[in-house]
């Protein structure tokens, strides 16, 4: 019996004194710092939409071919007027809500009109930002600019 007491002393001594490395990894603090980096990419994602999208040209820029459809033209002066040219709208300065009205009767009627953004050299670059925000708000899937092609010198 007291060999029996002596191999469990023994075996316990042994389990006490066999403190090797640990093999697990405690992944708390990982999970902690993964769910902050979460929470802070969903409040500054919607705030990067910020902007108008408008897809420039690589490489120069190729006159507009015509196609079968009337484009729809939407002016800016150099006071910040707007103008829309399209059928018989043409030539009167209007305001923004009429503007982004026609535009969007315009669209209801033909869905697949070009849109094009014609800004007088001297316009406040303001003025013609907000038209293409108005035209964005109206449903226009893409703003193309016109120019004009520069005086050889």
């Amino acid at each position: 019996m007291a060999s029996a007491m002596a191999v469990a002393m023994a075996r316990i001594s042994v389990r006490g004194r066999r403190r090797g490395l640990m093999s697990e990894i405690n992944v708390v603090p990982y999970i902690d710092v993964m769910l902050v980096l979460l929470i802070i990419f969903m409040i500054t994602a919607p705030l990067l939409e910020q902007g108008v999208e408008i897809d420039l040209p690589d490489a120069a820029a190729e006159p507009v071919e015509p196609g079968d459809d009337q484009p729809l033209i939407v002016e800016v002066d150099s006071e910040g007027a707007y103008y829309l040219t399209y059928s018989e709208y043409h030539g009167e300065p209007m305001e923004a809500t009429r503007l982004v009205a026609l535009v969007q009767a315009v669209l209801d009627d033909k869905p697949r009109v070009r849109v094009l953004v014609r800004g007088d050299e001297h316009a406040d670059y303001g003025s013609v930002v907000r038209v293409m925000a108005m035209l964005k708000v109206a449903g226009v899937p893409r703003v193309g600019l016109l120019t004009e092609e520069p005086a050889e010198s």
